[in-house]
């Protein structure tokens, strides 16, 4: 079984470049305090890294 991280956005996107919205939203995430599912790859952890100051990670 894949592993899974659980990812939520804590931080407003208010103020962010374009490229790190599109990032937010690329990962699923719409509104502050909103959390999804994801697969734990190099691509998920890639975009994690872009916005790691908007974004809290906890392994599933």
């Amino acid at each position: 079984m894949a592993k899974m991280i659980k990812v939520t956005l804590t931080k407003s996107v208010i103020g962010a470049s374009p490229k790190q919205k599109k990032v937010v939203e690329a990962l699923g995430l719409k509104k502050m305090h909103q959390s999804v599912e994801l697969i734990d790859s190099p691509v998920t952890r890639g975009a994690i890294n872009k916005v790691p100051h908007l974004l809290t990670v906890e392994e599933l």
